[in-house]
């Protein structure tokens, strides 16, 4: 009978030797700390000196800007301590990335706080958004006077707008894709070009077709041919890089089922890429509720409701923010800025909505899709198992004659 030999203990095995440090597998590490904090109260510091004691500079930008550029230095003069080349540079990378983003984010902050602190006093009244301009002047209070006309021509026009840019967008991205050759890469090429188009220009353009050679009035539906003009370029540029990253393998799997490649983009490609297309028009719309002087040009301006987009001037919001804050009563501005306020609301509360219907990842269903994915399968057995009862007669004399 043979004996195996006794194996050492798990313990032992992954006991550490002795004078061995234990290195926490975490990514950010005391010493990382350590070593920002003390850039950055350095170059604090030496900047301080700088400009209060040895040099005569002025000016908080300036202040900024050299203290970013020493903290740079300091940072990357104590992580070198402590690690080689490629080390301090991928540090160095990150955090200069990591403070971009702060600053992006400390600069949106300040923007939502300084327009909700400054429409502090129009926003508790209900009138504000109750009402329109029709009754009240600059010189009438807070109580008397809103927006409500600013919103529903905001609402209208960015509705119509969305209505023409999404459908005419989704298409031509699917072209751009599903359609190679030399017309897709010149299509490509123009709506590259027209994503920097300056707002003023798509606001002339349609009032010199719209409004002075076809002889439409200044409407909203004139200020919603301008929104879509800016909004159609970004959609489709954004909808095509989102297809693009569709993977092939699910057309070629799509292709080998036989299925045709219009039903293809229907049923594989659109779905697997409703997140990206849902953030395209999240972008496209983002782009056109912001704009004023397209508005002003085709649709003008008016302090009563105009629920008609077809006919008479209509107002936005950010058109009515501008003409508020010009005024140099502070009431108008109050209400300017109250008016900025709300069509943040009102972007934020477009991008819930839109990420909701879109949110979904690929493959998911909603509760009635799957109910109805659930009724086709009962009506495909049903017929299935018809089809095999109509078929079993037919081959039961042929049995019995064999036999």
């Amino acid at each position: 009978m043979t004996i195996a030999p006794e194996r050492p203990a798990a313990t032992a095995e992954r006991a550490v030797p002795v004078g061995e440090r234990r290195r926490s597998p975490t990514l950010l590490r005391a010493t990382d700390v350590y070593a920002l904090l003390g850039a950055a109260a350095a170059a604090l510091s030496i900047t301080w000196l700088l400009f209060a004691r040895l040099l005569p500079f002025s000016g908080t930008v300036g202040f900024l800007a050299v203290a970013y550029g020493l903290f740079l230095a300091l940072y990357a003069l104590l992580v070198s301590f402590d690690e080689n080349g490629p080390a301090v540079r991928d540090r160095l990378a990150a955090v200069v990335v990591q403070s971009l983003g702060l600053v992006m984010v400390v600069a949106l902050g300040f923007v939502v706080v300084f327009t909700l602190w400054e429409g502090r006093k129009a926003l508790p009244h209900l009138n504000f958004f109750t009402q329109d301009m029709a009754e009240a002047g600059p010189l009438d209070p807070l109580s008397a006077g809103g927006i409500l006309h600013a919103i529903l021509g905001t609402l209208e026009q960015i509705t119509i707008a969305l209505a023409l840019t999404v459908p005419t967008g989704m298409v031509c991205a699917v072209f751009l894709n599903e359609v190679p050759g030399r017309f897709a890469r010149f299509v490509r090429t123009v709506v590259e070009a027209m994503t920097a188009l300056p707002s003023i220009v798509a606001g002339l353009f349609v009032y010199a077709t719209a409004i002075l050679a076809l002889g439409f009035d200044r409407s909203g539906l004139a200020a919603s041919l301008a929104l879509a003009v800016m909004m159609l370029p970004i959609i489709i540029r954004a909808a095509d890089v989102v297809i693009r990253l569709v993977p092939g393998t699910l057309r070629e799997a799509s292709y080998a089922l036989g299925t045709s490649r219009w039903r293809t983009v229907w049923h594989v490609v659109l779905p697997t890429a409703r997140s990206g297309l849902t953030t395209s028009v999240i972008l496209g719309t983002a782009r056109g509720i912001g704009e004023t002087s397209p508005v002003l040009l085709t649709a003008g301006f008016t302090a009563e409701i105009n629920g008609d987009p077809l006919s008479g001037p209509q107002v936005s919001l950010p058109l009515a923010t501008f003409e508020f804050v010009k005024s140099p009563e502070p009431t108008m501005i109050a209400r300017g800025f109250g008016t900025a306020a709300v069509l943040m609301a009102l972007v934020l509360v477009l991008f819930v909505v839109a990420r909701v219907i879109g949110g979904r990842g690929p493959g998911r269903l909603t509760r009635r899709q799957e109910h109805r994915r659930v009724q086709a399968s009962r009506r495909d057995a049903e017929r299935f198992a018809a089809r095999s009862g109509r078929a079993a007669p037919r081959d039961t004399p042929m049995d019995t004659r064999s036999e």
